[in-house]
Parts: C-alpha cells; structure tokens; sequence
C-alpha cells in the first residue's frame, strides 16, 4: 500500500452547484476506484479553489482479475476434426493456442471457452486516466471552456497533484501539466508554491491560511458566531444552507459585525434578510424584540484589520436597503390594487392573473361548501387581494416575497387579520419542510390557488414528464395533500372535479386525478402495494385514502399478518360478482351460516379502521368455508347464493382496498 494525495486545482468554484453535486463526489470516486479495482480507504476535502483526496492506504497496483471468453458451439467451432473459421477466430480473440482450448457448458449447450488471468497495472500507470475519468463523471450543471482549449469544466484548471509515496505521478489533464505545486490563500501569495512531500502539502496549506476540511472551517464560524452572540446579546438566526455556501466559498474564514441604520428597521424585516442573505450573504442578527440593526459577513480575507472589510460590506448594504426602503414607501403610497392583474398575463391560454383570480374564487366558493365554511365574503376579499403585490415595485425586485409583502401591505390598507394572514400563506406549502396554513380561512385560499395551478395547467396539456416539472406541478399536488389531510375534512377529488370543470377546458380528468394519486407514494413508509391497493379502491376521498392506508399498515404489523394474508387473497381471487342477493334460506352447511352471521358484525361499525379489523378478523370462518363448503356446485342457485356470499366480503374490503394488489 501507498499513501496517495490528489488535488485539482480551479478558478473559484461557484457554491451552489458545488452543493448540489457535493453529496455525489464520494460516491462516484469510489465507484471509478472500483472499476479500476483500486479500492481504498480516502478522505475528500475540497476549498473554493481546490478538491482533494487523500488515501494513506492506496494499492500500489490493480488487483488481479480474471477474464472469460466464450466461443461458438463446439458442433460449430469443429466440423471433421478440424476447427472452422469460427473456431480460429475464438483463439485469436482468446490469445491461445488449439492445445489450451477448452469447453464449457452453458445452458445446455458445450461451447469453447477459456479463462486467463489478468495482472494488474501499476496504479502510477493509470492515476492520470482515471482522474480525468472522475473529472468528466461531475455533473455541475452548466461547464466552461477556457482559452483556446476544448475541453470543458464548472471552472477552468490552474494546477494538477498527483504524489503516490511522495513520487510525483506525471501526466498532463486538461492541459496542464501535473506538479508538486498548489496554490495558497490568495491573500498570502498569488503565485504557486512548491512542496516535497505529501506531509509539506498539508503544512504549506495550514501555514498559509488554507483550511483544508470544511468540517473544521465551520467549527471555526460557529465558534466565532457564539463568540459574537455573547459578546453583543444578540441571536443568530439557524440557517444551514448558507451555512454551507459560506463554508464553500471561503479557505480562512472570518466571521465579522457588521451594522446598518436603525432607520431602515421600518422596513418587513422579511425585506431586509432577504436582501442581505440572497445579495450579499449577510446573517441576520436578533434582539428581544425582533430584527437587530446588525450582521454578520464571513470573510474569506487574511488580514489583521477587518474594519475596511466590514465599513465596505455595509455600504454595499446600505445601498441596497436604500432602494428598498424607497420600492417600499411607494408601495404603501399606491397601495394594492387588484386591477393591475388584468394587464399582467398569467400563462398563454389561461388569461390574466385577474382571471385566475376569479377562478380561484369560484374553487373557493366549492370548498366553502364542502367545509361548511360562512365566510365566503371574507374569502372573496382575500383572494381579489391575494395576488396584487405581484405588482408592486418590491416583490418585482424580490419575487420569493409574494404573499408576505401583500399581507404587510393590505395590513396598512386596514384589512382584517384574517385575511392579511391568508394573503400571507396563500403559497404554502411551497417546499418539503415548508409550514402549512395555519387556519382553515388561510387553507382554503392556499387549496383554491393549488387546485387552479392544477387544474388550468392541465387542461392546456402542461403535465410533467421525467425529471422536468417547469410549473413545480408535482409540488402543487403534494401540498394540496398536505393541506387536506391537516384540515382533516372530506375531499373527494372526482366530486370537486366535476364542479369545476366547467372553469377550464375539456381534458381527462382521470390523468389529473392519477398525477395527485402518484404523490402519495412519498407519503408513508411502506410496502408500495399497500398505497395501491387503497387506490385501487376507487375511493377518491383524499380522507378516506389516508384513513385507509395507515389502518392497513398498522394492521399488517401485527403478528402472524403474513400467513393470514394467504386466506384473503384466495378470497380475492376466487370472487365473482354472481348478480344474486344473499339468501340465507339457502344455506346447507354450518360453515356458510357462521360466515354470514359473522360476516353481517363486522359491519357494524362506521369506523373505517375498525371496519378493516373486522374483516380480518373472519379468517377462521372463512377458512371453514373453504373447507367445508363446495362452491361451484351443479346447483346454480345455491352456486350463485355462495358466489354472491364471498362476493360480498371482497366488495366490502373494495371499499377500503383491493387486496388482489396486495404483494407481501
């Protein structure tokens, strides 16, 4: 074994998708390592300007491996004794001679094989390919291409490592030439610096302000951000992701106090995180009462006076929050006015946002119905509302705060709380981890807005395919799920549906339906054919469905649930549907009378959950049955009465779930 450093050295690579290919990086140099069996043991770092592995535990060659060649039929590769063109060419494929021939036979069939062991190449001989293999596996969404090269990379290559025991491995990649030389923190030296050994590598870096682990460069802003938190009585608020963008986007980071006129607190406090996080990656700061007028930045600088570094960030800021404060104050003056909708196009096909508007309405007023709701004015209200702020001068400088400036704004017009909160949560869920609405007002507003998306959508042909999903249609659906099993209440989509289908234009509604279906498979954790046996229920009570599925799955938790199953599902199977009332008086056997009898109890319940215990609980009898009783008896109305008995059983579990989709 040898120990094994590579790094490759790149312009600074942008966070975000460095982030999203992080979790892969791992995974996919092991794999490559496997291909070319070279497993090991390695630790990945990686900076801005740099991804390393090092492995103290590298072969110093391949494994050894075993190759197979399979020829033609032996009755093929000879004919006379003597072998045929095919046979030839099996031994020149092979590399042997006719004495070490061999045959094997494979699926009933003799045919020419052989077997040769591989050696292994000396890992120093490959590492160049292989890196270059790893390089081009990294998906980063969109590549560039530097100087006059062709190649392509997230960001251009400055410099190449590769030392197996201290021994330089060279190659050239991507048009440089590999080298015991690594670049420092820029703020220490542009230039690169050279080391002998894998051990200088690691010091060089530690000496000249490059942390190499991000492990350890966000030990260091946490600790410094207790340091900070103590020291001004103030609270950072938890915020992982730009966390990890700071921890991406710095090799020494510092973290620093900024502060910015209190003045500018009279602006949503939403406006003023949103800004400094999504600008300048500033985090926010807070006092007892709320927002503080301070922030900290994480500097990627080396140096011992931070006050230029800091009197800099905040005059970024302060412009910034400048024109916020003026988009803000001309929004109040203008306040909202839901005619602006009628001049903005909501989506080719479907209308103004005043149209969606009023077909969110119309939904609304349905779900007012259904949920028994009084207070369809206030909805009403709520929704002409709902969607003016889209006009307004700050949600056209930040878009992911519609709704929240809506609300904040129709607070000053003098609207009800209730309505404002609606305005607010109007778009929620709107990610996995997302809150829901939290009233039944504000749900109903959230539902009309989804339902419409869905609907309208739809109706024009926009259904999702693969991967893409341009209108976050899976994410509609799964929030109206959410929504609905929150409120707890009754949701039939084929009911819902058509009452509102003459908002749209003709299309298979079943597809729809389907489409919300399919989003229910994420929901719980269990057997697949649990969820589709529910489904396969032709129930479309969203309710009823979840009611359906979690009863089911903690019925199948139980002991001995397996072996019982098999009863059920000869049930299942055995069921045809004989077009015959059940009529005791025809019963010749015991066996039947029991059934029946216990079979009419287990319906004496509305409980769904209690329903589907009771019907399980009819194994014993109906194994009787089975064993006691003939079914397919000359006799057609006693064949038909015990049809319809079975029957009957099976169309009350289809009332809960098929258990023919059952798989366990």
């Amino acid at each position: 074994m040898s120990e094994l450093l590579i790094e490759i050295g790149v312009e600074e690579l942008p966070a975000v998708p460095l982030l999203k290919e992080l979790p892969n990086i791992e995974n996919k140099w092991q794999n490559i390592l496997k291909d070319y069996r070279l497993q090991s043991e390695f630790k990945f770092y990686y900076t801005p300007r740099r991804l390393v592995f090092w492995s103290e535990t590298f072969p110093k060659e391949q494994s050894k491996s075993l190759s197979e060649f399979i020829g033609a039929p032996k009755n093929i590769a000879y004919k006379d004794g003597k072998l045929t063109a095919a046979g030839m060419s099996f031994l020149q494929k092979a590399g042997i001679s006719e004495e070490e021939l061999s045959f094997k036979e494979i699926k009933g069939q003799e045919v020419l094989y052989h077997q040769k062991e591989l050696e292994g190449k000396k890992s120093c001989e490959i590492l160049g390919l292989i890196i270059e293999n790893f390089l081009k596996s990294l998906n980063f969404g969109k590549s560039m291409r530097w100087g006059a090269n062709s190649f392509e990379f997230i960001r251009a290559i400055r410099s190449c490592v590769c030392v197996l025991d201290d021994e330089l491995v060279e190659f050239e990649l991507y048009g440089v030439k590999s080298a015991k030389k690594t670049f420092v923190h820029r703020s220490v030296s542009y230039d690169l610096k050279e080391f002998k050994s894998i051990k200088d590598y690691f010091k060089l870096l530690e000496e000249n302000c490059v942390i190499l682990d991000p492990e350890t460069r966000k030990t260091k802003i946490l600790n410094e951000f207790k340091l900070i938190e103590a020291k001004e009585n103030l609270s950072i608020a938890k915020d992982e992701e730009l966390l990890a963008e700071v921890i991406a986007i710095t090799e020494y980071p510092n973290a620093l106090l900024g502060s910015f006129k209190k003045d500018y607190l009279e602006i949503p406090s939403e406006v003023i995180i949103t800004s400094m996080r999504e600008n300048q990656r500033y985090f926010a700061l807070f006092n007892s009462k709320g927002l503080d007028n301070h922030f900290i930045v994480v500097s990627n600088a080396v140096c011992e006076d931070h006050s230029k570094i800091i009197y800099g960030n905040e005059r970024v800021l302060r412009a910034r929050l400048s024109d916020a404060m003026f988009f803000y104050k001309n929004d109040l003056e203008t306040g909202l006015n839901p005619e602006n909708l009628s001049k903005i196009t909501y989506l080719e096909g479907l209308g103004t946002l005043k149209d969606k508007s009023e077909r969110e309405k119309f939904i609304a007023m349905i779900l007012c119905q259904l949920y028994q709701n009084e207070k369809k004015d206030a909805l009403c209200k709520a929704i002409t509302y709902a969607k003016a702020d889209l006009s307004t001068q700050m949600v056209y400088e930040f878009t992911n705060l519609q709704g929240i400036m809506g609300s904040y704004y129709a607070q000053k017009m003098g609207l009800s709380y209730e309505i404002c909160l609606a305005i607010k949560e109007q778009y929620l869920p709107n990610s996995e981890y997302s809150p829901l609405p939290s009233t039944e007002f504000s749900s109903i507003v959230a539902l009309a807005n989804k339902l419409d998306t869905l609907l309208a959508l739809f109706s024009l042909g926009k259904i999702p395919s693969g991967t893409k999903d341009p209108y976050a249609l899976r994410r509609a659906a799964s929030g109206m799920i959410k929504i609905v099993l929150n409120l707890g209440k009754n949701f039939d989509l084929d009911l819902l549906f058509q009452r509102l289908k003459s908002q749209y234009k003709n299309f298979d509604l079943q597809i729809l339906k389907d489409f919300i279906f399919e989003r229910l498979y994420t929901f719980y954790e269990a057997n697949a054919s649990f969820i589709k046996a529910v489904l396969s229920s032709k129930n479309a009570d969203l309710i009823h469905i979840d009611t359906a599925i979690k009863a089911l799955i903690e019925l199948s938790q139980k002991e001995n649930f397996n072996e019982n199953f098999s009863t059920f599902k000869r049930l299942a199977n055995i069921a045809v549907n004989p077009n015959f009332k059940i009529s005791p008086t025809l019963f010749k056997n015991d066996a039947e009378n029991k059934l029946y009898e216990e079979f009419k109890k287990s319906l004496n319940t509305q409980n769904l959950k209690e329903r589907l215990q009771n019907l399980f609980a009819l194994k014993p009898f109906i194994d009787e049955f089975f064993d006691k009783v003939m079914i397919n008896v000359e006799d057609e109305e006693l064949r038909k009465n015990r049809q319809a008995l079975i029957f009957s059983i099976y169309e009350e579990f289809l009332n809960i779930a098929d258990i023919k989709e059952l798989s366990l």
